[in-house]
């Protein structure tokens, strides 16, 4: 398992939460000891513009600091997604987050779709014919699933669960039942126990993430890749983060 990361997401690029002061570093200093880290590199225009008009390219663009931060998370996850295609498991820790990024819209502290944009570019190139994308965030990553309505070759699965026993069975349900070249996981953290969904513990994340490797060795030759969506609590988000990781590795 890689962490793809860059300094430069470590700036407050505006005022909302994903973008506190300190996230990110929280998550660093407890998983780095235990994977490597390799640098992230900006996406390009023709990559981000394979999900996103150019009217909302430009919109981001207006907003100067947050265009450079944003492509630079994009270019995180295409890296994770280019590592886990050539044999390594890798976890983009990346910011701006970015499922509430659709074509022309954006929302929710998100301005361009990392996940969907990575997916896209495998896809160009013919790395991959089809994927899975499970978003374990609290929320329903809208703009992932708007971007792909209507690609069949690209399932998208956000669980639901009345708690954390029958969220996780929805989880192992859903990846019983998916056949893909790639999974890739929109890993949010704010529904554990002390963020604001309340309900998973810090185990559950190991547990889903052994769901995801073993999907993955069983079905798409052990590709398999994350990257950060929401969680907010700085005080277990790297522990939370660290164990995904370690179900995944």
């Amino acid at each position: 398992m890689k962490i793809v990361y860059c300094p430069e997401y470590e700036q407050v690029y505006s005022s909302d939460p994903a973008a506190a002061a300190g996230r990110m570093e929280s998550i660093l200093k407890v998983v780095s000891p235990h994977y490597e880290v390799v640098e992230a590199e900006p996406a390009a225009h023709d990559d981000v513009s394979l999900v996103h008009s150019d009217e909302h390219i430009g919109y981001i663009q207006r907003h100067g600091l947050t265009y450079e931060i944003a492509l630079l998370a994009s270019g995180g996850a295409i890296k994770a997604a280019e590592l886990a295609i050539g044999g390594e498991p890798a976890f983009g820790l990346i910011r701006p987050p970015g499922h509430h990024a659709s074509h022309n819209h954006c929302w929710g502290f998100c301005f361009l779709n990392n996940m969907a944009i990575s997916i896209a570019r495998l896809k160009k190139e013919g790395k991959i014919g089809t994927a899975v994308i499970l978003d374990i965030d609290l929320h329903f990553g809208d703009g992932t699933a708007s971007i792909f309505q209507g690609v069949p070759e690209v399932a998208y699965f956000h669980p639901q669960g009345r708690d954390s026993e029958e969220f996780i069975d929805n989880i192992s349900h859903f990846l019983a039942h998916a056949e893909a070249d790639v999974v890739a996981v929109s890993a949010g953290f704010d529904r554990h126990e002390h963020d604001w969904g309340g309900m998973l513990k810090t185990e559950d994340y190991q547990t889903i993430g052994e769901l995801v490797k073993g999907f993955a060795q069983r079905v798409c030759r052990g590709r398999r890749y994350g990257v950060l969506e929401g969680g907010y609590n700085h005080d277990v988000l790297g522990m939370n983060v660290k164990a995904l990781l370690e179900g995944m590795s």
